[in-house]
């Protein structure tokens, strides 16, 4: 597949893929260049999308564990990664 870039820099995503991408009207992509030059074409995704992604399987944590996770966190300087339990 092919496209034309005008004067203004645009060009239409072929159909096919629009379609693969499941793109709509109005929606934005994102580009993303690789070091080896290559260039990739993604949809960006409401934040909504992201829903469900990840699953828990402990009992939720209360506001004074996440507190003084934070505050741990402040202390040390760094952003520590959430270990389940």
């Amino acid at each position: 597949m092919d496209s034309v870039i005008t004067a203004k820099g645009q060009t239409t995503i072929p159909k096919a893929v629009r379609e693969h991408l499941k793109l709509k009207p109005g929606q934005r992509v994102k580009y993303f260049i690789h070091p080896d030059g290559s260039v990739v074409l993604l949809p960006m995704l409401p934040v909504t999308a992201l829903r469900g992604i990840l699953r828990w399987q402990g009992p939720p944590a209360t506001l004074e564990e996440m507190d003084k996770a934070i505050a741990e966190g402040a202390a040390a300087g760094v952003v520590k990664p959430h270990r389940p339990r």
